[in-house]
């Protein structure tokens, strides 16, 4: 087919490099053009076929994966799909892979690689066609210091609530390196496997004014502090007397994920309501817009990122067309969106 999305896969494994060729040639709508066991045969690759998409694994000789894709981001702007490691190690190179413009990853079994992969093969080729479709030619926006912006009360009552996915390591980068340290608590889901969660919370926190880690079961949710759900369980808010806890919770997927965006709207919009802040970020599929209509027939105000901003505008577009947005902002603007929102619902409540 003329309109195949056509792919390049990059990896010094013959066994990777031959199941993803099988898993890209089963699937009518893409078009494997090329197998690279190094950058110096990708580079040739990607100048012959111009792929729409490359699957590219972090660990290779010569010239690694994140040079590679430093190299390649700058000459001529590649939908990526890296292909990470399951390690704490792993987790670092794979955050680092989508501060250098990596749209999105997936994880490549520890054991047992072609039964693992075989697993994988929904999600591969779900993942290869999202990727296709994103934005890698927008500006990167820059990191803005704290004091850009500055809250002109203090309340414990407030509750701001994030959800992302494909496109938000770094979206979320952008927003909590701009908050200052008097924000109200956040809660965050970021869709991203079990072992990735703690790594990126510490990145993060590593950048931030507000202290920012993985969410524990039962902790008390304090102001200057932003959670982040772990990669395998459900986060919740749920009131306890004065205060709002954290409540972890295992199950079953919710809109294909866990943890998902729309159980933690959920449960801010039964435990916050009209003092809920919520923000959906890029993204692909629809996780957090049924929880964003909860927030605001509960009163919450809610927020989502422009679509010129977004890698994937998938979970916001969803959300405004579900009818639960009230309002829109470029990356950019979503932190001092985020302050002069809560500055003007203080105005309503004693300090």
């Amino acid at each position: 087919m003329t309109d195949s999305i056509k792919v390049l896969v990059v990896d010094d494994s013959a066994l990777i490099r031959s199941l993803l060729s099988e898993i890209i040639n089963q699937d009518p709508e893409l078009a494997l053009v090329g197998a690279a066991p190094d950058a110096y045969v990708a580079k040739d690759m990607v100048n012959t076929y111009h792929p729409d998409v490359i699957t590219l694994d972090v660990e290779m000789p010569k010239v690694d994966g994140l040079t590679f894709l430093d190299r390649l981001m700058k000459a001529r702007p590649t939908p990526v799909l890296m292909v990470s490691s399951l390690t704490e190690q792993g987790a670092e190179v794979t955050l680092k892979a989508l501060e250098l413009g990596a749209v999105d990853y997936f994880p490549k079994p520890k054991l047992d690689i072609a039964s693992g992969i075989e697993q994988y093969r929904h999600e591969i080729v779900a993942k290869i066609k999202q990727v296709a479709k994103a934005n890698v030619n927008k500006q990167r926006p820059k990191l803005l210091p704290a004091k850009a912006c500055k809250f002109k009360y203090k309340t414990s009552e407030k509750i701001i609530a994030i959800g992302a996915s494909t496109g938000g390591t770094e979206a979320l980068m952008v927003v909590l390196s701009s908050l200052p340290v008097d924000t109200p608590a956040m809660v965050i889901t970021q869709h991203m496997p079990p072992g990735f969660t703690n790594t990126f919370a510490n990145r993060l926190d590593a950048n931030s004014a507000i202290r920012v880690k993985e969410a524990e079961d039962g902790e008390r949710l304090l102001p200057g502090c932003a959670y982040i759900a772990p990669g395998d369980r459900h986060l919740l808010v749920v009131r306890s007397g004065a205060d709002y806890r954290a409540k972890l919770q295992d199950g079953e997927r919710v809109t294909g994920h866990k943890p998902s965006v729309d159980v933690m709207f959920g449960s801010v919009a039964q435990a916050v309501g009209q003092n809920a802040l919520a923000v959906i970020l890029t993204g692909m599929g629809k996780d957090g817009a049924t929880g964003m209509l909860d927030i605001a027939h509960a009163g919450g105000i809610t927020l989502a990122q422009d679509e010129a901003s977004c890698v994937i505008f998938g979970m916001p577009r969803a959300a405004i067309e579900a009818g639960g947005v009230a309002r829109i902002a470029a990356l950019q603007d979503i932190p001092n969106t985020i302050v002069n929102t809560i500055n003007q619902l203080g105005q309503d409540y004693r300090v």
